[in-house]
């Protein structure tokens, strides 16, 4: 009996390496497919003219997109996702599209509610100071003129308005229609263990996206060209 133990206990031991290393190729597969995902997203919406006004779209320093954020709520509600998000890179963000961080969405909501969906969210980050809280920490979008739902169309006030006063613009996609939205009560921070995976090593948020020194992965090549294409050049 003890040698069967032992000889079952042997036989784990050495299977324990195998399982590990193909949780953590799954891991990977399953982040780089949130990548993927996030380049085909944001190439649908923007390739929808009156949707993300382009005035905006230019003025952005960084622009994040959750795909299929998983919302669902009874009385209390609650979202869960994850995308990635871009910088232009260069000090006054005036360069090119930059390598990506994997982001985290996650929050609640108390209300008369019901029902559940996958919705596509698009976040314009407008300055420095959104960008710099949210590559810091975990950031809360709340009901304050900082975080605001973004115009959508041609509305040239609007626009105005809401670049003066917003240091996040919000928009989501769901079941076909497109709109501005507040995120009240959700967070935003950056997703560290899956950057780990993606890149293969330990980095911070802020240098992969801010540092110019880090590689577009193959998985992030949609969105950042998408974004090369769609908004070359910064417009202040």
């Amino acid at each position: 009996m003890k040698k069967i133990i032992t000889c079952f206990l042997s036989t784990v031991f050495a299977a324990l390496p195998i399982l590990s290393s193909a949780a953590l190729a799954a891991d990977q597969e399953k982040d780089e497919d949130r990548l993927k995902n996030s380049g085909i997203v944001l190439n649908e919406i923007l390739d929808v003219p009156d949707n993300i006004p382009q005035r905006l779209l230019d003025k952005a320093d960084c622009v994040a997109v959750f795909p299929s954020v998983l919302k669902a709520a009874f009385i209390f509600g609650g979202s869960y996702g994850r995308g990635a998000m871009s910088c232009r890179q260069g000090p006054d963000f005036s360069g090119h599209w930059g390598a990506p961080t994997m982001m985290a969405l996650e929050g609640g909501s108390f209300g008369l509610q019901i029902g559940g969906q996958a919705t596509d969210f698009v976040l314009l980050i407008m300055n420095d100071r959104g960008a710099g809280g949210i590559l810091a920490s975990k950031v809360k979008l709340g009901a304050d003129a900082s975080v605001a739902a973004g115009p959508v169309g041609r509305d040239l006030s609007a626009e105005t308005d809401a670049t003066l006063r917003a240091d996040i613009l919000s928009y989501s996609r769901a079941r076909g229609a497109f709109a501005g939205v507040a995120l009240e009560g959700s967070t935003i921070r950056p997703d560290n263990g899956a950057n780990e995976k993606i890149y293969e090593r330990k980095i911070p948020a802020r240098e992969i996206v801010l540092s110019g020194t880090v590689a577009v992965p193959e998985a992030a090549q949609k969105l950042v060209s998408t974004l090369d294409t769609k908004t070359p050049s910064h417009k202040l």
